[in-house]
């Protein structure tokens, strides 16, 4: 039917937008717990741990083939917005804060890689341009806090929370009302904890996978530090002056739009070409960063970020639909979950190494580092047969 997609694409933005809420506040986070501006990485880095945990768990134990995709998203979803309401419980502690985040990373991991289960399991075929629209939704969602902080400036910051915990629940119930299993899906019945492992016997599985993983050494790393070159601008440039909320949410979004039309172009290009192209683009903005971060003009640091931003997601899609076409059409799932946990957890790799080495003096260069990511995943999709 015509309606799914859509509502599994406005499903993923919804509920994907409890992932960077804490970033979004994090100003606010810094005055009420008293804590440095460079624990927004440690705080990002949470959720992803959260989200490594729980892909590693949901696909130990198959959840997404063994249930009904849509209802595991929706409890997930509903479970992820009360979670992530608890922050703005008066009194909460630093602790609390931590644990939250984590458990809000845990529950995601029943809604982006499930979102995708459930695009394969209804659109077989257009599956490169159904997931381009999917991403792009998880870019937007992902981007949508920053948005919501520059719009409520001047109110409690609480309301950045209340609203990404509405717009989650909303998002489950629409899923789970509105989006019945596809027509491809082939439940596993039995549970299998190698079950996980079996499409990396495929040669076109590892290098799908491989890619991804390069891509993902890349892509939280720029989006986490978005902000924080932005504002390393304006302390170079006063009077810049860039509105640094606006312009993260307009950056990173921007990368939505790139997953629509790689999704679009891959129905001609194919693929794999597709994600080489993009992923190619997004290496080379790695190794000419140190030469545009701090021009004289924020012109061309604006365009040029958007050009990063644009670059850097538009293969994720691809890469992606390459794991779910190689995949076993039983254990789709599961391997789609698995793939995901072991990207999330080379973020927290890149995010950390950028956060411990980035200093005043090397901010324009530390940015080359996240090209290592690119470099292997190109390496990876052209050994792949």
């Amino acid at each position: 039917m015509k309606r799914i997609l859509p509502v599994i694409v406005i499903s993923q933005f919804f509920c994907t937008s409890l992932w960077f809420a804490g970033n979004a506040i994090m100003a606010n986070i810094i005055r009420q717990f008293h804590i440095v501006p460079a624990y927004l990485a440690y705080l990002t880095s949470i959720v992803q741990s959260g989200f490594i945990c729980g892909t590693l768990v949901f696909a130990l134990l198959s959840i997404a083939d063994r249930f009904s995709p849509s209802r595991v998203f929706f409890a997930c979803a509903i479970i992820a917005a009360g979670i992530n309401l608890t922050i703005s419980i008066n009194g909460i502690n630093l602790s609390g804060l931590i644990t939250c985040r984590f458990l809000t990373g845990f529950f995601l991991a029943g809604i982006y890689p499930v979102g995708m289960k459930i695009a394969s399991d209804h659109y077989q075929q257009g599956l490169g341009k159904s997931l381009g629209f999917l991403v792009g939704a998880l870019v937007l969602g992902t981007a949508f806090p920053h948005f919501l902080k520059s719009m409520t400036n001047g109110l409690p910051w609480k309301y950045v929370i209340f609203s990404t915990s509405l717009l989650s629940a909303l998002g489950g119930t629409a899923m789970v009302l509105l989006v019945p299993d596809g027509p491809n899906r082939k439940p596993g019945q039995k549970l299998n904890l190698a079950a996980c492992l079996t499409g990396f016997r495929k040669p076109q599985f590892r290098a799908a996978a491989f890619g991804y993983f390069g891509h993902m050494w890349e892509l939280y790393a720029f989006w986490v530090f978005v902000p924080v070159i932005l504002a390393a601008y304006n302390a170079r440039y006063p009077l810049a002056d860039l509105n640094v909320p606006l312009l993260s949410f307009a950056i990173i979004a921007s990368g939505s739009l790139s997953c629509v039309f790689s999704g679009v172009i891959s129905q001609s290009l194919g693929a794999k070409r597709t994600a080489t192209i993009a992923l190619s683009i997004s290496c080379v903005c790695c190794l000419v960063s140190p030469l545009l971060l701090f021009s004289s003009s924020p012109i061309v640091l604006i365009i040029f970020l958007f050009i990063w931003g644009l670059a850097v997601i538009a293969d994720s899609p691809m890469f992606s639909t390459l794991v779910a076409q190689n995949a076993p059409a039983e254990t789709k799932g599961t391997a789609l979950t698995i793939v995901n946990c072991i990207g999330f957890a080379v973020t927290i790799g890149s995010i950390q190494l950028i956060n411990a080495l980035r200093t005043t003096t090397n901010a324009q260069y530390i940015y080359i580092l996240l090209a290592i990511g690119p470099v292997l995943g190109l390496l990876a999709l052209t050994r792949g047969k």
